[in-house]
């Protein structure tokens, strides 16, 4: 079993800026992918980014260039600093990890005011 832990949401204005942080605990040991997803309200949950153990990263084309995933090996949590927020990045967003299993954190709301 995988426990993850998000924090850093919270209400932002359009432009500003927000580091997410999702700390992991337990079976740590077999995970080799973490990352951040989200869903806003009446859509599906989508892949925001997510970064591999050997460093491979992935990126949703909606935040290229604005959110950055890096992972702090030694303490088990990966973090997503998201910069130049937009209204659409509402949502609440959710730390996965895999082993391949799915494990999800509960979740942190990020509000994006216009």
């Amino acid at each position: 079993q995988v426990q993850l832990v998000e924090s850093g949401g919270g209400l932002v204005q359009a432009g500003g800026s927000l580091r997410l942080s999702c700390a992991a605990s337990g079976n740590i040991f077999s995970i080799n992918v973490m990352g951040w997803y989200r869903q806003a309200p009446g859509k599906q949950r989508e892949l925001v980014a997510v970064k591999s153990y050997g460093g491979s990263t992935d990126y949703a084309d909606s935040v290229k260039g604005r959110f950055t995933i890096s992972r702090d090996n030694a303490q088990n949590t990966v973090y997503l600093q998201m910069n130049s927020l937009k209204p659409e990045d509402t949502a609440v967003y959710y730390c996965n990890a895999r082993n391949p299993i799915n494990y999800w954190g509960r979740g942190t709301q990020v509000t994006v005011s216009s």
